[in-house]
């Protein structure tokens, strides 16, 4: 069974940044694109960042040129580099498979951006 487990998360103020990273609890998984994900209170999951195994990437408009979303060299582990932090970027993030997530989803990682 495939898992997932998100870090890094943690509160900032707006302007700063913080470093998410997600691996796959050594299940081995490899997918076409892996993304990362977040849902704020009241709203629906998106997806925020994807990467192919090909290593090109695509953005929600909203994070475009703040957020960076990458992979180590052996793929095993992904990363989201987040920068100019704003509020409204304050949500639970997930990392998943950016095709078909895969059932359950982890627990995620809270992302608090306030003063």
């Amino acid at each position: 069974q495939v898992q997932f487990v998100e870090s890094g998360g943690g509160l900032v103020q707006p302007g700063g940044s913080l470093r998410l990273s997600c691996v796959d609890s050594g299940s081995g998984y490899r997918a076409y694109a892996m993304g990362w994900y977040r849902q704020a209170p009241g709203m629906q999951r998106e997806l925020v960042a994807r990467i192919t195994s090909a290593g090109a990437t695509e953005y929600l408009d909203s994070v475009q040129g703040r957020f960076t979303i990458s992979t180590d060299s052996t793929k095993s582990t992904v990363y989201l580099q987040m920068h100019s932090l704003k509020p409204e970027d304050t949500a639970t993030y997930y990392c998943n498979d950016a095709l078909v997530p895969v059932e359950p989803w982890g627990l995620g990682t809270q992302v608090t951006v306030s003063s």
